[in-house]
């Protein structure tokens, strides 16, 4: 039996109105179109279980929102939309961080007016006056009150003594500040007297003094020297002294103190006795130093005394300044002494660790840098380079990896050759 196809036209009103109903079609035949899942015995619809896990899953959101976000003043409404209850938006860790006033009385600025948070000392444009040290602190110290409350009596002499013998150990800076100190005291703790007393001291204790001290005799001298030169001894002292000595150690101390007077014009305080410590001298005085210190060795050979006042400059951070003086000398000497003798005081310096590793590189470098400019001057300079490189290698002064960036220049070469007589271009 053949059925003829009939085509329905169906409205959007009716269509809507269809898929709107509760029931199908199918319903007639007694059959649902909802499909069931039994759960414990009872068939329960599917689109029920899915409503309950979507309901489920945004009372979990919500919870998690709500803790979250407890201390924002914000809240969820029942629509999922995000409501500001009031108040300034903060967090746990914000109400640690906030500078604001926690009562809600403030206006909303800076703890003390900005000189208030960590590493600040003070307010813009602040300045702070000198401030005057208390006595009566408890953590007040001074040197002069201790040693006046140590009732030393008859035995005040024997602080500058004590103090000079402790300073010909040490370094140029140390005796400096040894002569201040001396200076300061003079006049509250000792008097004139009492300093003299001390050199007297110190003059008869010096054959003891220079077994420790071999240069004791000379730095006496000089602590005489600065001490007239500084008012607390008379002018006079020396002088009482001549055809009086016998030992040759104090008559030494006298002489030298003697030389520096008369060096100075109608005892002129002499201030640089010790010289200046190594931070305090200017490039240009350094630089000097050290070209005199190269000369002087150069003519005496010595070895001991140019390490000795290398040392003395207490500047081992300009230590490659004479590492580079020393090689440009001999770069622009013409014999093989100079040669020797620059190859001798590197090697000692290097073997006593006066010099170390970066300011040996670090000359070297200087040099390397800087030899173009020099060949200007001195044409052979490339040649030598490389010999005495070599030899300060062979030496154990300099490494491989600084002697291999030695920059070399190739011959010149022949016309016949067929290059021109063009010279090869500078390497490392």
């Amino acid at each position: 039996m053949e059925v003829e196809k009939e085509h329905i036209y169906v409205t959007p009103t009716e269509l809507e109105n269809l898929s709107d109903a509760p029931f199908s079609g199918d319903e007639e035949n007694g059959v649902s179109g909802e499909q069931k899942t039994e759960i414990n015995g009872n068939w329960i619809p599917a689109t029920s279980i899915t409503e309950a896990k979507i309901n489920a899953k945004a009372k979990r959101r919500l919870r998690k929102n709500s803790s979250r976000d407890s201390g924002r003043g914000d809240s969820v409404s029942d629509n999922g939309e995000t409501l500001k209850i009031g108040g300034v938006p903060t967090s746990p860790k914000g109400k640690l961080l906030d500078r604001r006033s926690r009562s809600g009385k403030g206006r909303g600025l800076p703890k003390k007016g900005g000189a208030g948070g960590k590493g600040v000392w003070g307010t813009p444009g602040q300045v702070y006056d000198v401030e005057e040290v208390d006595i009566k602190d408890p953590n007040y110290d001074d040197d002069q009150e201790m040693l006046k409350n140590l009732n030393l009596g008859e035995m005040k002499y024997s602080v500058p003594v004590l103090a000079v013998s402790l300073a010909l150990e040490g370094k140029a800076s140390h005796r400096e500040m040894t002569s201040k100190l001396i200076s300061d005291l003079c006049g509250t703790v000792v008097s004139k007297t009492d300093v003299e007393k001390s050199f007297d001291r110190l003059l008869k204790e010096l054959p003891e003094l220079a077994l420790d001290s071999p240069r004791a005799p000379q730095l006496v001298g000089q602590f005489i020297a600065r001490a007239v030169g500084d008012g607390i001894l008379s002018s006079t002292y020396i002088d009482g002294y001549k055809g009086t000595v016998d030992c040759v150690q104090a008559r030494a101390a006298l002489d030298r103190a003697t030389v520096l007077l008369s060096m100075t014009k109608g005892g002129k305080r002499i201030d640089n006795v010790w010289g200046s410590g190594g931070g305090q001298q200017s490039v240009k005085h350094l630089v000097k130093e050290i070209d005199m210190l190269l000369k002087e060795y150069l003519l005496s050979g010595d070895v001991l005394e140019a390490e000795r006042c290398l040392q003395e400059l207490e500047v081992p951070h300009f230590h490659h300044e004479l590492v580079y003086e020393a090689v440009v000398m001999v770069l622009e000497s013409t014999g093989e002494k100079t040669f020797k003798m620059i190859l001798d005081l590197l090697k000692s310096l290097w073997r006593s660790s006066v010099i170390t590793v970066d300011q040996m590189k670090r000359g070297y470098e200087r040099v390397y840098c800087e030899i173009p400019d020099i060949n200007l001057d001195v044409p052979h300079s490339y040649s030598v380079l490389e010999r005495f490189v070599e030899e300060c290698f062979q030496a154990g002064i300099i490494s491989k990896p600084l002697r291999d960036l030695c920059p070399s220049r190739g011959r010149k070469r022949f016309v016949s050759e067929g290059d021109g007589g063009r010279l090869k271009l500078e390497s490392y």
